[in-house]
């Protein structure tokens, strides 16, 4: 698949209140994506896109993400079988930021096992006063294990 080129950013007034989509994406090349689970809007994820996984994502309607660390496309699931299958894709006002609604086939969104990867909260006490009070609770419980499902080639 080649690069996709998708259209050329407008006046604000057709970004922001237009019917043509037309993703800002930063320096680098690539923008914001915030991945929900369709029916409950629970935030499952963030990661970035550039135009090739936004490209992929739009034809495939399944989440297809830009690895910064790994440098290459990452379509969700490839190697846990936890796949997001598009539901919706959405922008903000000003389409620099993606929003996917997704059903979480397999029903865990983090490499770490977890439904989302927000699966921890800040202590209600918590004060930047005192580093010591600045700690995390785990609110779900895993899905799997990642020992088990990414084993090293």
């Amino acid at each position: 698949m080649s690069i996709p080129a998708f259209p050329a950013r407008t006046a604000p007034a057709d970004i922001e209140l237009g019917s043509v989509l037309q993703p800002k994406f930063d320096a680098d090349g690539i923008i914001p994506c915030i991945t929900v689970d369709h029916l409950t809007n629970e935030v499952l994820m963030f990661a970035f896109m550039n135009a090739e996984a936004l490209a992929k994502t739009i034809e495939t309607k399944r989440a297809t993400y830009r690895s910064r660390s790994r440098r290459k496309l990452w379509l969700k699931g490839e190697e846990s079988g936890n796949v997001q299958l598009v539901k919706e894709l959405r922008v903000d006002c000003d389409q620099d930021v993606i929003l996917l609604k997704v059903e979480n086939v397999g029903g865990a969104a983090c490499h770490n096992g977890f439904p989302s990867c927000f699966y921890r909260k800040l202590d209600a006490a918590a004060t930047p006063a005192d580093p010591a009070s600045l700690k995390l609770a785990t609110t779900a419980q895993r899905v799997f294990d990642p020992a088990q499902v990414y084993k090293k080639k």
